[in-house]
């Protein structure tokens, strides 16, 4: 593990990002986006421009739009996949711990970082003494919920809004960039909490609500839509370090609102969102361990 971590993996990403982003001759694009389908399993049918010729360069094959419609978002559930992926895991957070991979955890402090002020966040403050996890559920009877989707190189890249909400805060935190896989988060400990992330906290109808984008080896561009100060994967910074950005202001008290379904960002290739939000005791997840989902489908509900 030391010797893996010991890897330059910020670079060998920032150096994959240039290469991604060379033009290819026309003559070589479908050679080369043959090969990555055929690697990846990637369903060309779906997307919205099928012609491989069209793409210039991996970063635009990487980004590929899907068609209107083939994604339909459920109706029916209160939270859906902001992503196509794999369910790593899912469930309530219990002793302030979340699980990458079964039996893996990582602290949910050391993940999202100090608590926000409670001022920005529209939440009730919380006694003094009581547990970081303690401190983000605001209603009495809620309780904190997590789920964890890993995105294949073969999967879309894009993700979306997983229900209505109101985005207050942006937290940024410069890290390595070791792979996701489920194989690799298997046998290093808090790997989340080691990767370059960008977390996205807010509220929903229930109370708190967050997603995070987690980087990954040659991942290093996380893009947030409506965010245009967000620059990841910088060449310099400090190890533990993270960048606040409130989109709370004297001209906009509300927020960011976001509607089920609706873009939200994108990944230069592939990684993992994590979903760490309140919600009543009874609330379902429709979910199993390892399955595949879509972005649309249902996460679960109430």
């Amino acid at each position: 593990v030391a010797l893996y971590k010991s890897v330059p993996t910020r670079l060998l990403s920032r150096a994959w990002g240039r290469l991604n982003q060379v033009e290819l001759p026309t003559w070589l694009r479908k050679p080369v986006y043959s090969l990555y389908i055929w690697t990846f399993g990637v369903n060309m049918k779906e997307a919205a421009v099928e012609d491989l010729h069209h793409y210039r360069n991996l970063s635009e094959f990487f980004r590929r739009k899907l068609k209107p419609q083939v994604r339909p978002v459920c109706c029916l559930h209160s939270v859906i996949s902001p992503s196509d992926g794999k369910i790593l895991n899912f469930g309530q957070v219990k002793n302030c711990e979340v699980e990458q991979v079964k039996g893996v955890t990582y602290s949910l402090e050391s993940f999202l970082g100090p608590r926000i002020s409670t001022e920005e966040l529209h939440f009730s403050q919380a006694p003094p003494g009581n547990s970081f996890q303690q401190q983000l559920v605001t209603k009495e009877g809620n309780e904190l919920y997590h789920c964890v989707i890993y995105l294949a190189p073969g999967d879309y890249h894009c993700f979306h809004s997983p229900t209505d909400w109101r985005v207050s805060h942006r937290r940024h935190f410069p890290g390595s960039l070791m792979s996701v896989n489920p194989g690799v988060a298997r046998w290093i400990k808090e790997l989340f909490c080691h990767n370059e992330r960008v977390v996205l906290t807010g509220d929903w109808k229930h109370g708190f609500f967050s997603l995070t984008a987690v980087g990954a080896t040659n991942v290093g561009s996380i893009r947030i839509y409506f965010d245009q100060d967000l620059h990841t994967n910088s060449p310099c910074y400090s190890k533990g370090s993270y960048n606040d950005f409130s989109f709370i202001s004297n001209n906009n008290k509300e927020g960011i609102p976001m509607r089920k379904g609706e873009h939200l960002g994108e990944f230069n290739l592939g990684s993992t969102i994590v979903l760490i939000f309140e919600a009543p005791k009874d609330f379902k997840f429709h979910l199993k361990a390892g399955q595949k989902i879509r972005f649309g489908e249902a996460l679960g509900s109430l």
